[in-house]
Formats: C-alpha cells, structure tokens, sequence
C-alpha cells in the first residue's frame, strides 16, 4: 500500500491498476464510486475473464480506462449483467452510480424479488432420500 501526500491532501492507492478509476489514474480526488468502477471491473472479469482494460504498459492503460471503451461480455450472459456493469464503468463520477443507486436499478429489483420471492425456500430443511426433512 502507497500513500501519496500532496498539496496537504493523504490519497491511499492499493490494489491492481486494472481496476483502478479514471479518477484515480487522474490522480483526482476519489470517494465511494471509485470502488464501484472497481466492483464493475471485477464483475467484468468473472464474466469475461479478463480485465475490462488491458494494455502494454502504464500509459497504455490509463488511456483505456480513462476512455472507458471496453468489449462486450460473452453472448451466454445476460443483457442485464452486461448493463449493470457499463453502469459501473461509466468514466465520468458524477454519473456512476452510488452502491444505493445500484440497488435501486430496475435490473437488481427484478432479481431481488425473485430472490425473496423463493426466500422461504432457502431456508427450509433440504430432503433427504425419503422425501422427508432432515429435521423430521
């Protein structure tokens, strides 16, 4: 972990560069949604495995990421995943959403009632070879 001070300002930067902001490869101050530029690129990575921005070297990549131009992920994901994460990786902070934000998307609300939907499903006992709970 690095800690750069500068006009009386501490900034913290860790992790990899791959998923670092354009705010933070603008040497910019950062907040919240900073992590969420690095949430979107892990979920691009699970999807597509392989970082959202890749390059050669260092200026190379912060001239990708700070453009935002990624590839689409694999066909077999849904649209939803690949909007959640292009509203991640929106370059521009103001309008990257907050985690709240986030939650509040169409896309998530249609999964999480679904979820809470089969929730009483979740935690009954499993069946064993019987048919029969295995608390019964």
């Amino acid at each position: 972990m690095s800690k750069i001070a500068k006009m009386g300002l501490l900034q913290t930067q860790t992790g990899t560069p791959y998923y670092a902001s354009p705010e933070v490869w603008r040497d910019q101050p950062y907040d919240n949604k900073c992590d969420i530029w690095s949430l979107g690129c892990v979920l691009y990575e699970l999807a597509a495995l392989r970082p959202p921005f890749m390059a050669k070297d260092m200026k190379g990549l912060f001239q990708k990421v700070t453009r935002g131009v990624f590839a689409n992920i694999p066909s077999r994901y849904s649209g939803d995943l690949y909007f959640l994460i292009s509203k991640m990786l929106t370059v521009d902070v103001g309008l990257r959403p907050s985690a709240s934000q986030i939650l509040r998307l169409d896309v998530i609300l249609k999964r999480t009632s679904l979820l809470s939907h089969n929730d009483s499903l979740a935690i009954l006992p499993q069946n064993d070879e019987t048919g029969k709970g295995q608390d019964s």
